[in-house]
């Protein structure tokens, strides 16, 4: 089992709280606090990021943790392809997209390294 003892201790979660936030920010101001469809999508994705580092943490096991950090990189995947709608959509300009973009891709990496790492035998 991996050693972490509380999920908050897992840096990819910690990451992906703040990316969280700044999504939660950003879609409270301007037009994108207007569109609630794409509001409420990008929301929900971002939170499942984060949410499914822990649950699958507290699963207590290498495969359910893998799996859920599976999921989690789903949500990753979902996140950025919100963000290209958002910039199309000039709900935001490039350098929130590229800021984003980034924090989205490097939360993905760590999930994608430590979903690697439980699965070795």
């Amino acid at each position: 089992m991996a050693t972490f003892k509380r999920f908050e201790d897992i840096q990819a979660w910690q990451k992906a709280k703040v990316l969280c936030v700044e999504i939660y920010q950003i879609t409270s101001t301007g037009v994108f606090e207007r569109d609630f469809d794409l509001r409420s999508q990008i929301r929900r994705s971002a939170t499942s990021i984060m949410s499914n580092i822990a649950e699958g943490q507290g699963r207590r096991t290498d495969k359910d943790f893998a799996h859920f950090l599976n999921m989690s990189l789903g949500s990753v995947a979902e996140t950025k392809s919100h963000l290209y709608l958002a910039i199309e959509l000039k709900y935001i300009d490039d350098g929130t997209f590229e800021e984003l973009y980034e924090k989205t891709n490097e939360v993905g990496k760590m999930l994608f390294s430590l979903s690697t790492h439980l699965r070795q035998p």
